[in-house]
C-alpha cells in the first residue's frame, strides 16, 4: 500500500531506499467508508494523512451548520488538521470521506523522530507546505477578486480529477456560493457547447 506514498516521495526528494522504506513504514493504512470521519470539529489531530484511494472533504461547519469546504484531498494529496497537529488544539475542521477510502496516516510523534533523523524528509515536507500556502493564497485572492463563475470554471480546469467526483452542494460549500448558482452555471456552459 506505501507504493503510491513512495513514488509521490520521490517526485519531490532524492532519498536512499532504506532511509524511504524507514518513513514509509511509519504510516498505518485506514480504511474509511463513505461518509465516515476521519476528524471531528472538536478533537485534536494527531496524524497527518496520505490519501491512497477514494475522496475527502475538509470542511468547517458554520454557526448556522452550513459546510465551507477548504479543500477535497483525493489520490496522491496530504490531508490533515495543520493547526490542531501542530499546535496540539481542539481542532475547528472535520475530515470526512466522500467515497469509501484508504490513507496511510502517521502519528505527530513518528513523524517529529523522523524528522530529526531524516533532514530529507524535512524537506518534502517543506516542499509540501509552501506549495500548499501557495495554492492557499491563489485561493484567497481569486475569491476575493473574481466573479463567481469564473472561479467555477477555473475550478473545472485546475482539479476536473476531483470535480466529477462531487455533488452540486460539495462544489458550492468549496466556492462559497449556492447549488443552484452551480445549477445555472453548468446549464450555461452546455448551452455553450
Amino acid at each position: 500500500m506505501t507504493e503510491s506514498l513512495k513514488k509521490h516521495i520521490r517526485e519531490y526528494i532524492d532519498i536512499s531506499d532504506e532511509k524511504l522504506e524507514k518513513y514509509c513504514s511509519a504510516f498505518m493504512l485506514r480504511k474509511i467508508k463513505k461518509k465516515e470521519f476521519l476528524l471531528k470539529e472538536g478533537e485534536i489531530c494527531e496524524f497527518e494523512g496520505f490519501v491512497v484511494s477514494g475522496c475527502f472533504k475538509v470542511f468547517h461547519t458554520h454557526h448556522n451548520a452550513a459546510e465551507q469546504i477548504l479543500y477535497f484531498g483525493i489520490e496522491n494529496w496530504w490531508i490533515s488538521d495543520i493547526d490542531s497537529f501542530v499546535n496540539r488544539i481542539p481542532s475547528k475542521l472535520n475530515i470526512q470521506a466522500l467515497e469509501d477510502s484508504e490513507i496511510l496516516l502517521i502519528p505527530k510523534n513518528e513523524k517529529e523522530e523522523l524528522y530529526a533523523e531524516m533532514p530529507e524528509i524535512e524537506r518534502l515536507m517543506r516542499l509540501k507546505f509552501q506549495k500548499s500556502i501557495i495554492a492557499l493564497q491563489r485561493r484567497i485572492i481569486d475569491n476575493l477578486s473574481k466573479p463567481s463563475d469564473e472561479r467555477y470554471v477555473e475550478f473545472l480546469k485546475d482539479y476536473p480529477q476531483t470535480a466529477h467526483r462531487l455533488t452540486n452542494i460539495q462544489i458550492a460549500a468549496y466556492l462559497g456560493v449556492t447549488p443552484e448558482f452551480i445549477s445555472r452555471i453548468r446549464k450555461k456552459i452546455v448551452s455553450k457547447s
